[in-house]
């Protein structure tokens, strides 16, 4: 089993930036898919970011292509999500996830393991 541990998360003006972290331990970490996922209030939570196990493939959402970079560690069992430019429609609880690495983890059936979440706030 995978635990995942957010932290980075806070409060940020309009164009700000900010690094997500997500510690992992327990099960395949190297072996694994990983993604980011956000929910804002009152919405379902939606994809962000994935990447492949080595690294080497990533997939993002439409409304974060350019502005946030997701990746990963496998020496540290760390993954990243490093946002600029961000927006107040960026604010939203940021959640890790961990898959299969066989599936593109672009929906919330595709994850197996969660972290808690950060709160990300962007101020207008």
């Amino acid at each position: 089993q995978v635990q995942l541990v957010e932290s980075g998360g806070g409060l940020v003006q309009t164009g700000g930036s900010l690094r997500l972290s997500c510690a992992a331990s327990g099960g395949s970490f190297g072996s694994s898919r990983l993604g980011w996922f956000r929910q804002a209030s009152g919405k379902g939570r939606e994809f962000v970011a994935s990447i492949s196990p080595n690294g080497g493939s990533t997939l993002y959402a439409n409304s974060v292509k350019g502005r946030f970079t997701i990746s990963r560690d496998n020496a540290k069992n760390m993954v990243y999500l490093q946002m600029v430019s961000l927006k107040p429609e960026d604010t939203a609880v940021y959640y890790c996830a961990a898959g299969n690495a066989f599936v593109p983890l672009t929906t919330t059936s595709q994850a197996i393991y969660w972290g808690q979440g950060t709160q990300v706030t962007v101020s207008s």
